[in-house]
Order: C-alpha cells, then sequence, then structure tokens
C-alpha cells in the first residue's frame, strides 16, 4: 500500500528498506596476478643481470655527458632489450621530487617520471611496436611529432621494438630525422635480427649486443626470486629450468612460474622434467656408458625406460649430446666443472668418462648425435629412430683405434668385426675409444668349420716393392677391374710390403680398399692391410702418365726443327711415336712415321700426302 503524499511505500513494507539505510555492498574486484616476468621486471641499470659491459659502457657516457641521439639494443629474445630501453628512458628523464637532477643511471629513488616511464604510460616516452607500424606513414606521424618539445619530461623518447620489422621505405623515411634529430629527442631501438637493419640506420646508431645470461647467473636470479616468493626450489630443478631457457631471463622466469603452479609451489626435479619433458639427467649419464660401452641391449633399455617415464626421444638425444659436449669441455678446460648449472653426477662421472675417453672418440660421437637429434625429431617413429641412433653409435664404440688393429695384425689375431652384441667390458670408467681415422678394410678370416674339409694348396708369399707391382700383379691375374681402378682412383699415401693407405679420386669406389685387401691376400698368400686416408696423397697412376704424355710433347714442341715444320705445315700434330710404331706394325699399309734424329720423342702427322722436304 502506498502513502497517499508522497506516493512510496510504506517504510515497514516487507521487502523494502528505509531510504536512510545504505546500499549492499559488492565485493571490490582484487588485483590481478602478474607473471613474475613482470613482477620482477628490472626497474634500474642495477636489476639487470648479466649485462656488466653495457652498464659499465652508459655509466661512462651519462657520467662524461657522452649521450648520443639514438641507440640501437639487440640480443635474443628474454634478455632485456625493451626493459633497457626503458631504463634508458628514465635515466634520461630523471628529476627528483624536489626538481633536481639530470641524465643518470645511478637512480636509488624513484622520481617524477620514474613510476609513469617503467609502466609504460608518460606521455613523452612513446613505445611503438615496427611489427604493426611498419610504414612510411607512420614513421611521417614521428618526424612531425618530433619537432614539438616534450610536455613534462625532459627529452621525448621514441622506443621502436622490432625495428627490423619496418619496410624500406620506413627506413628511408628514418634517416634524415635519425641523423639530425632536435635536441630534446632521443631514439632507442630494439631488435632480435639485427642484419635486417640497414646499414644507414646502424650507422647512425650506437649498438649494443645484449649478451645471453649464463646459466649458472640465471640459477642465481631464480634462485633469489623463490626466496621472495617463498617458494622452495631444488637447486637441481633451477638449473634445468636455466638450461631449457637459453639465456633468456623472461624464458626461466615464465618456465619457473609454470613449475611454481605445477609444483603447487613447490619447485622440484620431478616436476621440472614432467613438466618440460625432458630427460632424467642420471640416466642420461647412464645411457652415454652404455653406448660406449657398446651394450646395445642396455642403451635400449634405458632409452625405453625414459620414454615410458614420459621423456620425449629428441629430448634425450639432445641431453645425450649435450653430456657429450660436457665431457668434451671437462677433458679440456677443467676449470668448467665449477659451473653452478651442473649437478654433482654431471661433475664427478663426467670428469671420470673424461679421463677415458679421447678427443677423436668424443668427436665422433658428437657428430653422429648431431645428425641423430633432427633425424628423431622428424621421424614419424621417435622411439625407433632414436635406437638407431644409438645403435650406430654402439657400432662405432666397438671398433677398434688404429694402434689397437695394427697390435691385432701383428699378433695374427682377427679385428673385431664392429658388432657390440656380446658387450666388452669398459676400459676405464666403462669409456671405449672410438676410431678417430677410416675403417681399416682387410679380408677377414671365415670361422673354422665344424667338419673338416681338405685345404687348398697354399699360396707362396710374394713381396712387392712398389706400389707399380700392385698394379702389375693386377694385371697378370687378369683382374682388368681391378688394375683399372688402381690406375684410375688410387691416390698414393704410403706404400709398404703388407700396408697401403691411400685416398680415393673423385667418384671412386668406397669399397676399393677392402676388395684390394681381399685380392691381394688372395694374391700373395698373407693378410695385407688397406685403408683409407684423409690426407690428399699423390697423382693418380692415369694422371702421372697424361703428365709425362704433356711433358714429352711440350720438350718436342720446344726443338727448332719441330717448330719450323709446325709453322710450314698448319694442322699438324706432334704423336707419341711408340704409339705410331705399334699402329703402323699392325697395318703395313699405314704410311711410315716420320721421325726426327735417332733420339727424337715425338714425330710429326700432317693432314698433307706430300712428302716433308726439309
Amino acid at each position: 500500500m502506498t502513502d497517499q503524499l508522497s506516493g512510496l511505500p510504506p517504510d515497514d513494507e516487507p521487502g523494502f528498506a528505509g531510504f536512510d539505510a545504505p546500499p549492499p555492498s559488492r565485493p571490490e574486484p582484487g588485483p590481478g596476478y602478474r607473471v613474475l616476468a613482470r613482477k620482477y621486471r628490472p626497474r634500474s641499470f642495477d636489476d639487470l643481470i648479466g649485462q656488466e659491459a653495457m652498464v659499465r659502457t652508459l655509466s661512462n657516457a651519462f657520467r662524461t655527458g657522452r649521450i648520443p641521439q639514438a641507440w640501437m639494443l639487440t640480443g635474443v629474445r628474454g634478455v632485456g632489450k625493451t626493459t633497457t630501453a626503458r631504463i634508458l628512458a628514465r635515466g634520461l628523464n630523471y628529476q627528483r621530487r624536489d626538481g633536481t637532477g639530470g641524465p643518470t643511471i645511478d637512480m636509488p629513488d624513484m622520481g617524477l617520471h620514474c613510476e609513469a616511464i617503467v609502466e609504460g604510460r608518460h606521455i613523452d616516452v612513446m613505445e611503438i611496436d615496427a611489427a604493426s607500424n611498419n610504414g612510411v606513414d607512420n614513421v611521417r606521424q614521428i618526424n612531425d611529432a618530433v619537432r614539438y618539445a616534450p610536455v613534462s619530461a625532459r627529452y621525448k623518447v621514441y622506443i621502436v621494438d622490432e625495428v627490423h620489422m619496418l619496410s624500406t621505405g620506413a627506413f628511408n623515411a628514418f634517416l634524415k630525422t635519425l641523423e639530425e634529430p632536435p635536441p630534446h629527442a632521443k631514439f632507442v631501438f630494439a631488435t632480435t635480427e639485427i642484419h635486417k637493419v640497414p646499414v644507414t640506420i646502424l650507422s647512425r646508431c650506437q649498438r649494443f649486443d645484449l649478451r645471453r645470461v649464463e646459466a649458472g647467473v640465471l640459477v642465481e636470479h631464480l634462485n633469489r626470486i623463490c626466496g621472495m616468493e617463498s617458494v622452495t626450489a631444488e637447486p637441481e630443478a633451477l638449473s634445468a629450468i636455466a638450461r631449457a631457457a637459453e639465456g633468456s631471463v623472461r624464458d626461466s622466469l615464465s618456465l619457473l612460474d609454470q613449475a611454481i603452479a605445477h609444483g603447487a609451489g613447490r619447485v622440484g626435479l620431478d616436476t621440472v622434467r614432467d613438466m618440460l619433458g625432458l630427460a632424467d639427467r642420471a640416466q642420461v649419464v647412464d645411457l652415454f656408458e652404455a653406448v660406449m660401452r657398446g651394450d646395445v641391449p642396455a642403451a635400449f633399455a634405458g632409452l625405453r625406460g625414459q620414454y615410458d617415464a614420459g621423456a620425449d626421444p629428441a629430448a634425450v638425444m639432445q641431453e645425450l649430446a649435450g653430456f657429450t659436449h660436457l665431457v668434451t669441455r671437462l677433458k679440456l678446460v677443467p676449470d668448467a666443472g665449477q659451473d653452478a648449472s651442473l649437478t654433482e653426477i654431471e661433475r664427478q662421472r663426467g670428469m671420470a668418462f673424461a679421463q677415458g675417453l679421447s678427443v677423436r672418440t668424443l668427436s665422433r660421437a658428437w657428430q653422429i648425435l648431431l645428425k641423430a637429434v633432427p633425424e628423431v625429431q622428424a621421424a614419424s617413429r621417435p622411439v625407433a629412430a632414436a635406437e638407431m641412433a644409438l645403435v650406430r653409435l654402439a657400432y662405432a664404440a666397438d671398433l677398434p683405434t688404429p694402434d689397437e688393429a695394427l697390435r691385432m695384425l701383428k699378433d695374427g689375431g682377427p679385428l673385431p668385426s664392429g658388432s657390440p652384441s656380446t658387450p666388452s667390458p669398459p676400459r676405464s670408467n666403462g669409456a671405449t675409444a672410438l676410431a678417430s681415422r677410416p675403417v681399416l678394410a682387410t679380408s677377414q678370416p671365415q670361422p673354422a668349420p665344424a667338419a673338416p674339409r681338405p685345404q687348398p694348396a697354399a699360396v707362396p708369399e710374394m713381396r712387392l716393392r712398389r706400389f707399380e707391382d700392385v698394379v702389375a700383379l693386377a694385371g697378370e691375374r687378369r683382374d682388368i677391374r681391378m688394375k683399372a681402378a688402381l690406375e684410375r682412383d688410387v691416390r698414393l699415401v704410403r706404400f709398404e710390403d703388407g700396408q697401403i693407405e691411400f685416398a680415393l679420386a673423385e667418384g671412386g669406389n668406397r669399397n676399393l680398399a677392402g676388395d684390394l685387401a681381399r685380392c691381394l691376400t688372395e694374391w700373395t698368400g698373407r693378410r695385407w692391410m688397406v685403408a683409407l686416408s684423409s690426407e690428399a696423397g699423390q697423382p693418380t697412376l692415369r694422371e702421372q702418365a697424361a703428365a709425362a704424355e704433356r711433358e714429352l710433347k711440350s720438350n718436342a714442341a720446344s726443338h727448332p726443327l719441330v717448330q719450323a715444320v709446325l709453322t710450314r705445315f698448319p694442322g699438324a700434330q706432334i704423336v707419341d711415336v711408340r704409339q705410331r710404331a705399334d699402329e703402323a706394325a699392325a697395318d703395313e699399309t699405314a704410311p711410315e712415321a716420320a721421325i726426327l734424329g735417332d733420339d727424337a720423342p715425338a714425330a710429326l702427322e700432317t693432314e698433307a700426302d706430300d712428302d716433308l722436304d726439309f
């Protein structure tokens, strides 16, 4: 029922409140969560990590008043290019609350413009995304606005991010303004692809290359942030995050943020490994030991165990390659073991492997793994591709070194076939040496048959003193294909009775060493060791014969009498006397060869039928 005077319901009407009663309160929206990369973004040069060289250069420039009109900041993602640009803008416009101060990099307190600049909302500090504002018209707007004085700050600062995305016309429109800007304007450019920036722009800027942050520095930074966030983190987990970030501070903080959420406030190694699909470092070391020992079953079991635990096969191969690189560094630079990002297992067992493996062993393993990683990533069956890569490593690990092969040959024992089906015991800390030189190709003795068979008559031993004797022997045995291959494809490096080392000519058969070793064993009655070499070697026999023929013709052509004949009979040619003599003997109707003197090495052949009158 309504009041007659006011037309409003009475105060005691159910469901209505009096006018003096306050309206029902609504909960105020709380501040949104800020990710760690934004929450702990550096606000001064003291907060920057890993860029000491750049900070020192800027400190000296600000202290002496040598401040340029433009800077070019380059580096990989997440190293602090845009953050450095904002700190530069803050330092240029630093002013205390009482109105004092000038351009400086020492900013202990927040000045009049600092908060707005750091948060990216100051009217005189313009941040421009060149990826979406990359046209000539956008640069013209900058050129028109740069002439006007700043509103409240000391300098107008233009921060152009991803400047390499500007078009060619936009770069050209920037040249004049960038070379002679007004005194109150400064430019800061940032890019990840410095090679796409024209040289004309680079020459007008001071360039600073921001370095990747080292893993040890990143681990300390992450540990400090975990302390401020009251988060418990294992050192091994932070080391794994630092390795995965590859020197990017923003990437490391993003991964740490994700790991905190994944582990419900606790960052453990298992959490990070499950989150990133990484391999267990201890199991990677065990896998490395298995393949270096040539133990394929153990290697397969280790790979399958990590795959079942959630590790990506490509990540396992990458971790294996990384550990191979670590062992190489520990062997050549023992101080590399002081890296804070290494676990105790990697440090101790890596040093043990470094003492037991040679550089050529590690280099060959690295080459195999370097090719295996993209193969596993592109394979439709990554596990199978990873297993085949481990097989290659194991087979290479079972091959003997050259000195071991020579010792086996001298002792009369057979060379290993390269099959790691029966694992051999580790030599030192489970490490075997890979062959550093090309594989020795020798004929393998056949296993003894179960039943006795009549043996062929023994071939008498034959001694060969020169490589030409080997070629002649191939001709005597009527092996024309082998003789032609020896003359055409062999670049001799070293020759001894029983040992041949040569390089293949271009297009030569890669199996020539094995075929030659088998033939020589059959022809001479004893084992020969034939090896391919990486050295250049001597010219082939055919090349030597061709060079000798050219020299003979050159000597003949220099004879005065021959020169006179060549001048008088155009079209005459110098031919080998022996070749023409053989042709004349074969064909009685052939014209008689003209011989120039008893000792002349060559003769002249002309197209004319007239007799030569000297």
